[in-house]
C-alpha cells in the first residue's frame, strides 16, 4: 500500500490540503509525519470543508500517542518504563491499555510477538543504520536473553519490568490501536467520512459519500512501479500489511529484514513475503499482520479462519496469492 503514501521524509510536515470544496466528490487531506511514518487523514463530502478546523485536533491527537508509545522519544511513557530499572511506573490508562492488548496477543502466540522485543529490535536498528551490519551471535543471544513477556507485570496502570534490562517495543502493535483512536475521535467530531492511513495501516470510517467504498491498493512486494497487487473496495474496515520488502538489507545475496523471531533473534524465516489483514479493529489488524507472517501460511490461515470477521491475503514467496475469503 505504500506507493499511495507521500515520499518519508526526515522532517516533520504539517499541511492541510484542500482539493474541492463542498461537491460530494470533495477530499482533503490532513498530513503530518508520526511515529516514524508519514500519517494521513483524508476527510470526504460535505467533512472536507471542515479539514482546516479538524486538523488542530487530528495533530494533537498523533502528537499524544507519540509521547506515549514512543520507544525513543524521551519522557514518554514506553520511555520511562524502558529506563525505569525495574522499578514500578505509573502510565497513562491508555498506555496501559494497549500493553494489555499487546500481551494479549503474546499469550495467544506463545510469544512469537512480544512487546518486549526491543533489545533484539535495537539491536538490528534496521532503517536507521547507514550502514547495516549483521549482529554477532553473542549479541543476539544476550538480546534474546531479556525478551520474554511474562517478565511483564501490569497491575492496573502501573507497569513492572521484572528483568530490568529488558525494553519493551510496542512497534507491532501500536498504529493500529492509534488508528482505531483516531476514527474514535473522527467520529466524537461528527464526521461521517473519512479514510486514516498510518504508513501502509489503513482504516475506513464508513463510505465514501454516495454509499461507494473506498479503493485501498496492496502494494507488489519489491516493486516500486505503483501497479498495486490487489485493489480492495473496503467500507468500514481496517486493512493492514506486512511484509519482508518494507525494511530490510542484503548481504552475500541474503535478505535480512525486520520482522524478528524472537526464537532465533534473526529475521523470521517464512515461507510469506507478504500479509494483509482485513479487520474491524486496526489494532487486531496490525498484531495479526505481524503474527501471520511469523507463523508461515499453513498455521495463519487456521488462525484466520478461527476468527470473527477477520480476512487475509497471503503473498508467498513464489509470489503465488491466496486469500481466506
Amino acid at each position: 500500500m505504500k506507493q499511495f503514501l507521500p515520499a518519508l521524509t526526515a522532517f516533520f510536515v504539517f499541511c492541510t490540503s484542500l482539493l474541492c470544496g463542498c461537491h460530494p466528490n470533495a477530499s482533503a487531506s490532513v498530513n503530518g509525519f508520526y511515529f516514524d511514518t508519514v500519517v494521513t487523514v483524508t476527510l470526504y463530502g460535505k467533512d472536507a470543508a471542515r479539514a482546516d478546523s479538524l486538523s488542530l485536533g487530528i495533530h494533537e491527537q498523533m502528537q499524544t500517542y507519540e509521547n506515549l508509545f514512543s520507544r525513543t522519544k524521551e519522557g514518554s511513557d514506553i520511555w520511562r518504563i524502558n529506563h525505569s530499572n525495574g522499578t514500578p511506573v505509573c502510565v497513562n490508562s491508555e498506555t496501559a491499555l494497549l500493553l494489555d492488548k499487546a500481551l494479549s496477543y503474546s499469550r495467544l502466540s506463545k510469544g512469537l510477538v512480544d512487546p518486549s522485543v526491543g533489545a533484539l529490535s535495537s539491536l538490528w536498528n534496521f532503517g536507521h543504520n547507514e550502514d547495516q551490519l549483521i549482529p554477532e551471535d553473542a549479541q543476539i543471544t544476550d538480546a534474546l536473553s531479556h525478551v520474554n513477556y511474562e517478565n511483564i507485570l501490569l497491575n492496573g496502570n502501573e507497569v513492572t519490568l521484572k528483568d530490568p534490562s529488558m525494553t519493551l517495543d510496542l512497534g507491532f502493535i501500536a498504529k493500529g490501536y492509534i488508528a482505531d483512536r483516531l476514527k474514535s475521535y473522527l467520529l466524537e467530531k461528527d464526521v461521517e467520512s473519512a479514510l486514516i492511513n498510518l504508513g501502509g495501516n489503513v482504516l475506513a470510517l464508513s463510505q465514501k459519500p454516495g454509499n461507494r467504498p473506498f479503493q485501498v491498493g496492496i502494494k507488489r512486494p519489491f516493486d516500486d512501479s505503483g501497479k498495486p497487487l490487489l485493489v480492495l473496495p473496503v467500507n468500514d474496515y481496517s486493512v493492514v500489511t506486512s511484509g519482508n520488502y518494507e525494511r530490510y538489507f542484503i548481504i552475500d545475496d541474503v535478505l535480512y529484514h525486520h520482522i524478528l523471531s524472537t526464537q532465533t533473534g534473526y529475521p523470521a524465516d517464512s515461507d510469506l513475503s507478504q500479509v494483509t489483514i482485513l479487520s474491524k479493529d486496526s489494532v487486531d489488524g496490525d498484531a495479526l499482520s505481524t503474527l501471520c507472517f511469523l507463523l508461515g501460511y499453513e498455521k495463519a490461515t487456521s488462525l484466520i479462519e478461527s476468527l470473527p470477521d477477520t480476512e487475509a491475503i497471503f503473498v508467498l514467496s513464489d509470489g503465488s496469492i491466496h486469500q481466506t475469503y
